[in-house]
């Protein structure tokens, strides 16, 4: 098992060797940001890294909605992204979920999903796998709580998609941790990243604010559980700086083990 974290991209490989991490995963754009990635001057030795690269996609980043001035550019900044991070040797670029409007149906939204994959394949696919990630709020999202992403992987589970299980977005989108993995898995079939993060909020909150694991308020021995059951590689997003993630991948090695 890979475990890693989030870390500046400024200097990834140096920034995983601080804390001692086998994975990081960076931004390659501003993620609040509309701009296509530059090339980066490390990309060779990114891929030559005995690292596991993951590349976070922005997070304005919406294909589901139903406003054309943000759905349209969507498709064009994760395709971006895509090709963007297949130079640095990318495992999987992870992208939210999405969602609709008030008012607007979902239904829509799971489609435009399906048209997505669809775009893509007509300009040669994606470069890198597309991982979909679950969302902590939004009461119109479509990887929120689990009977949507149901119906989302009924849209697009024909393509070669992957998915990201975040523990704190799924304890505070109001999805239990317990038997967490099965459950992702009768849906989709597979779980290709986990996001291990623990919530400063409480269950079903809604608020996407993650923790170390131990100071939050899920139980980290259930965190442990779903790492070990889901038995794919890790990134910690948690919060402290390099301090703060180093004492959370060992704290995953010490424990997930057992």
């Amino acid at each position: 098992m890979r475990i890693g974290a989030h870390v500046d991209p400024t200097d990834p490989l140096d920034a995983a060797a601080i804390r001692k991490a086998e994975a990081v995963q960076f931004f390659l754009a501003d993620p609040q940001g509309w701009k296509a990635p530059e090339p980066r001057a490390d990309a060779e030795q990114l891929r030559a890294a005995d690292v596991d690269i993951f590349i976070h996609a922005p997070y304005v980043i919406n294909v589901a909605t139903l406003n054309n001035r943000i759905r349209i550019p969507s498709r064009k900044l994760l395709l971006s992204h895509a090709t963007a991070a297949a130079t640095v040797g990318a495992k999987g670029l992870i992208v939210h979920g999405g969602h609709v409007s008030k008012g607007d149906d979902v239904a829509v939204g799971f489609d435009n999903w399906r048209k997505t994959f669809a775009y893509a394949a007509e300009h040669g696919g994606f470069a890198t796998p597309v991982l979909i990630e679950n969302t902590a709020g939004g009461d119109y999202a479509c990887a929120r709580r689990f009977d949507a992403l149901a119906r989302l992987w009924d849209a697009i589970g024909e393509y070669e998609v992957g998915f990201c299980l975040d523990t704190c977005h799924a304890h505070a989108g109001g999805e239990e941790l317990l038997n967490i993995v099965d459950r992702v898995k009768a849906i989709t079939g597979r779980i290709d990243l986990i996001h291990a993060n623990n919530s400063k909020d409480g269950f079903g909150s809604g608020r996407d604010r993650h923790d170390n694991f131990e100071h939050g308020m899920i139980d980290p021995d259930l965190l442990v559980a779903v790492v070990r059951a889901a038995d794919a590689p890790v990134v910690v997003e948690t919060p402290g700086g390099a301090d703060g993630q180093s004492a959370d991948i060992a704290y995953l090695r010490d424990h997930v083990g057992g």
